[in-house]
């Protein structure tokens, strides 16, 4: 495969751009290599600019759930790109978006639109100690809740690809707000709120964690964190950023039945594009600028291409609902019959191939994985075409975009390392 113009561009792009990428995890570290530099996308396809073609589980980290330059999505932004780019006031879709969203998730209430996860994640996080009072935040290790410097803490995804503990930069202070606890212990959390439990304003958890790869919530756990922080006054966020519209149209909190107190949206939202979301209680989102005492603002918030973008993409996957029947049944055959030393977690259309023996529920099981064999995994992989998450610490995705010959191809191509990496059988 030449990857000639992706390397040279790599080489030109880290002279200006902190190791060539504006993403960590976009860098290839954790696998060594050149990243590939993508001229476009199409359906269930990434293109380089070298001319290769990958069946991409990336789908832009979990937007893309209808596949890349879906037609009601393209058409959306291509009409409201004609009225402008962004105005920096108020307009219909924002309104038609958050009706919508309500629709969608009864939870969401009221909702406030931002521009990224990491946006609604520090929004939420300060309304809820602003509505409560208290300081503290509970969250769980290897969970990702984006770059807010509080939440920097045993946080998985891109720092544990890249090996970093936590971050430098952060105050202190800032750490010492948050209680990081074991992903699916519910003793942990129990033994928080008892020692703790008057001040602490919010637990905050992906119910799906994806940033230790795929870890879906052991039975019993998401319900004894609903009734903790209810029984102790504290708020419950969901982070949906990622299994918000993906494991179920209500996201994670239909799937498992469990209603929280304020969920931070992200990735689909957007339908591609830059936008995010958070929302809950009304009584509690009323406590926002301007109608009460915590701020939170943003030029950028509402911006009406990403607005169009989002609402055709939901709209469809409301009119659509026999998608999610056919991501379950297309994931379940890519993650099936995994080999000895080698567990697959799935959540819906989310996946990981851990290499390891073990069950992985949390992130010190996820960290016990022996990452170089999935370096080699992953090449081979991309060698043949398919384009995995380049990180054992990163969920992949599949898009209703995939077809059943992409599944077949992608299966093939994995079946071929495992059965060259198995060892020759014993003379009888």
């Amino acid at each position: 495969m030449n990857t000639a113009r992706s390397e040279a561009w790599f080489a030109r792009a880290q002279s200006r751009i902190p190791g060539g990428v504006n993403s960590p995890v976009r860098a290839f570290k954790a696998v060594g290599g050149a990243p590939r530099f993508i001229a476009r996308g199409q359906g269930s396809r990434l293109f380089d600019i070298d001319g290769n073609a990958y069946i991409d589980y990336v789908g832009s980290w979990g937007p893309l759930i209808l596949g890349h330059g879906h037609a009601a999505v393209s058409e959306a932004v291509r009409a409201a790109l004609e009225d402008g780019t962004s105005f920096g006031a108020p307009t219909e879709r924002e309104v038609e978006l958050a009706e919508l969203i309500a629709q969608i998730m009864p939870s969401m209430e009221m909702s406030r639109l931002v521009n990224s996860g990491t946006e609604a994640t520090m929004s939420a996080l300060r309304l809820a100690r602003g509505f409560t009072g208290r300081e503290l935040t509970v969250k769980f290790e290897g969970c990702y809740h984006g770059h807010v410097d509080s939440l920097l803490v045993k946080a998985g995804s891109g720092m544990a690809t890249l090996g970093i503990a936590d971050t430098a930069g952060v105050p202190a202070g800032f750490a010492a707000s948050t209680i990081a606890l074991p992903f699916n212990s519910v003793a942990a959390a129990e033994q928080a709120f008892q020692r703790h439990g008057g001040k602490i304003a919010c637990v905050i958890v992906e119910p799906v964690a994806g940033n230790m790869g795929c870890v879906p919530p052991l039975p019993g756990f998401l319900e004894a964190l609903r009734e903790l922080t209810a029984r102790h006054g504290a708020l419950l966020i969901f982070d949906e950023v990622m299994t918000g519209f993906r494991l179920g149209l209500g996201g994670a909190q239909q799937r498992f039945g469990i209603r929280p107190d304020l969920t931070t949206l992200g990735k689909i939202i957007g339908g591609g594009l830059p936008l995010a979301a958070y929302g809950g209680r009304a009584d509690v989102m009323k406590r926002v600028a301007p109608l009460g005492p915590v701020y939170q603002a943003g030029t950028l918030s509402g911006n009406p291409l990403a607005v169009a973008a989002g609402l055709a993409a939901l709209r469809y996957l409301r009119d659509h609902p026999e998608i999610y029947g056919e991501l379950e049944r297309r994931a379940a055959q890519l993650c099936a019959c995994p080999p000895p030393q080698v567990t697959v977690n799935r959540a819906g259309s989310m996946f990981t191939f851990f290499f390891t023996g073990r069950p992985v529920t949390d992130w010190e099981s996820a960290r016990q994985c022996d990452t170089e064999r999935f370096a080699r995994f992953f090449h081979h992989l991309l060698e043949r075409g398919v384009y995995l998450p380049p990180s054992q610490f990163e969920a992949g995705f599949v898009s209703a975009a995939h077809s059943e010959e992409d599944i077949r191809r992608t299966v093939e191509a994995a079946r071929e390392f495992f059965e060259a990496a198995a060892p020759p059988p014993s003379n009888p």
